[in-house]
């Protein structure tokens, strides 16, 4: 585990997240070392030698936030890192970034896998417009394991179950579902008296990642590896589309508060020609 402090200029950045106008990222890297996870891609830009999930850079600034620039924006913590991750309980970052926040007026969604966020109640309590995600993309701990060394899928569940009852709005954020094996209707019966809202994000395979989670598959779900082959290298998106309706159909039959993400790519291109017209 490599482990260093770096000053930066400001927490707030300009997004390009179709649902986000601002991101702030307390950290570089993440110590929960999701094998699936696109910020990986963060290297390249970083210069980190080091394996994706054994770094991590303390990000310290001393400029407050500035809540004029924010007011009335939706802002997303964090887009790039867990803002709980492991070293937060130490470092307090993100309830040094939530201590400002009390004061704004800006629309904030936080995500994370961790039960640390239930430290941090008093203040989110205290924030006008909060929103928290929680991810959990399986309810079978084995597989939690062989994907993430953040909280155990049982302590999510009980993290969204104690932010509901402190009136906090929550959200359990399936992601990614991985086909086949994420089993998305019973994640609904399961937590739906203590989530306001789920969204829906496919498992999307990119770089050096891509070949990983399809040896995984091969070695572990062998009766679903022909199936991957179809979606991620043959490129063929029937199986999505189907889910997106199977979805649609029984979360409106259920009256369950959703919102689906399967389409990510698309809702950045929209965003940016919205900005520009």
């Amino acid at each position: 585990m490599v482990i260093k402090e770096v000053i930066v200029n400001d927490y707030l950045t300009k997004s390009n997240l179709p649902s986000s106008d601002y991101v702030m990222n307390p950290y570089i890297g993440c110590l929960h070392g999701c094998k699936y996870c696109y910020a990986s891609f963060m290297k390249r830009f970083t210069g980190h030698k080091e394996d994706w999930g054994t770094f991590i850079d303390i990000k310290k600034s001393d400029k407050n936030i500035n809540l004029d620039k924010i007011s009335k924006k939706s802002v997303f913590l964090s887009s790039v890192t867990d803002c709980y991750n492991l070293v937060e309980e130490k470092y307090k970052i993100t309830r040094k970034i939530l201590e400002q926040l009390v004061n704004s007026d800006c629309y904030l969604s936080i995500s994370t896998k961790s039960k640390l966020i239930l430290r941090d109640i008093d203040l989110l309590q205290k924030i006008k417009n909060v929103t928290v995600s929680v991810s959990i993309n399986t309810l079978n701990e084995e597989f939690k394991k062989d994907m993430d060394n953040a909280s155990t899928i049982k302590e999510r569940l009980e993290t969204l179950k104690e932010l509901h009852k402190n009136g906090i709005h929550t959200v359990l954020f399936m992601s990614p579902i991985f086909p086949y094996i994420t089993e998305w209707r019973a994640m609904i019966e399961k937590s739906k008296n203590y989530v306001d809202q789920y969204w829906f994000e496919n498992l999307n395979l990119r770089g050096p990642y891509k070949k990983d989670i399809m040896d995984y598959i091969k070695e572990k779900y062998p009766e679903y590896h022909n199936q991957y082959v179809e979606i991620y290298i043959k490129k063929k998106n029937e199986y999505w589309k189907n889910l997106a309706k199977e979805i649609d159909e029984y979360c409106r039959n259920n009256s369950i508060h959703y919102i689906n993400y399967f389409y990510h790519d698309e809702l950045v291109t929209r965003k940016k020609e919205n900005l520009e017209s």
